[in-house]
């Protein structure tokens, strides 16, 4: 079933095209949704495998017909207005929908086709490359579209099929949400720190030590244990530096600013840094498989999902 969001919009412009008396504006949906998704008409031109100037007329009378802009032109290329995001997304769940009906229709064919569109923090790289390789080797007509973002995309919009979300478990009730990994986070520091300030021995000792801390610019996504402990153990004025990145909090750690957290998996690969308490399951950061409850049974979904589990 088509997602109700997706499904109202998806009303609201056939009922535009209707009222038009024309019902042949699905070439020109297709060419926005390859605008909107590439951000140039030339690459857009390309996938359809039509001329610019077709694309530049799609567009041009969609917009005319909608009454309102879908993207802002700009020298870097084409970006989606809110109408056109929505357009996007009514799109590719759309075209989602699409494939399993032809999938059905045609016996459930076993080849796999299209993209899979996958979403994670970039610290979950590691445990999804692998997957994606073996997907993609099992299944040469699909393309996968890997976005590492702290952003939560909208999977009843289509934005991506399967999203790997990191922190408290996921409690959206469209959604589909499976438990996949564990990371054990460590307490650490740089050499040339404890070099300079000396190593806590005990939790008691840390109010002489300088912390890094992590904030969430999203209040929605809540916050890793560790930074729960931190500000449940550690005085605010011990926290010498904050960032939303886990990229900028290790390097942050690596360049000897303060004590912190990272996931031990990391950690072993800096010779630099000294463990300052192991890893225990307050701290962990866990990760959860999750998916829209309408395409969580899909083919591609599917087959995905299958290879993860086993590598587990």
């Amino acid at each position: 079933m088509l997602p109700i969001c997706a499904f109202l919009q998806l009303i609201k412009l056939s009922k535009s095209f209707y009222n038009s008396g024309e019902m042949n504006k699905w070439n020109e949906i297709k060419t926005a949704y390859q605008v909107a998704r590439l951000g140039t008409i030339s690459a857009a031109a390309e996938a359809l495998g039509v001329h610019r100037a077709t694309v530049l007329r799609h567009i041009d009378a969609l917009e005319e017909e909608l009454g309102e802009k879908l993207f802002q032109r700009h020298t870097r290329g084409y970006i989606p207005t809110e109408s056109g995001l929505d357009l996007m997304r009514v799109a590719q769940a759309t075209d989602d929908q699409f494939n399993q009906f032809v999938g059905r229709s045609k016996g459930r064919s076993t080849e796999l086709t299209g993209e899979l569109i996958v979403t994670s923090l970039n610290i979950v790289a590691p445990l999804l490359m692998p997957a994606i390789g073996i997907f993609q080797a099992q299944n040469p007509k699909t393309t996968v579209r890997y976005l590492t973002s702290d952003k939560l995309f909208k999977l009843e919009y289509g934005e991506a099929h399967i999203a790997v979300r990191t922190g408290p478990e996921p409690n959206q009730p469209d959604n589909v949400v499976q438990a996949f990994a564990t990371h054990p986070v460590g307490m650490y520091a740089h050499a040339d720190y404890v070099s300079r300030k000396g190593k806590p021995n005990s939790i008691e000792d840390i109010a002489g030590h300088s912390f890094l801390g992590f904030e969430n610019i999203d209040s929605k996504k809540g916050k890793p244990q560790f930074q729960v402990w931190i500000e449940n153990n550690v005085p605010s004025k011990n926290i010498v530096f904050r960032c939303t990145d886990t990229n900028l909090l290790e390097l942050a750690l690596a360049s000897g600013i303060g004590i912190g957290f990272m996931t031990e998996q990391r950690a072993k690969l800096n010779p630099d840094l000294v463990e300052i308490f192991p890893p225990n399951d307050e701290w962990s950061v866990r990760h959860w498989l999750v998916t829209h409850g309408d395409l969580h049974r899909s083919a591609k979904v599917q087959a995905f999902l299958k290879i993860l589990k086993s590598k587990d």
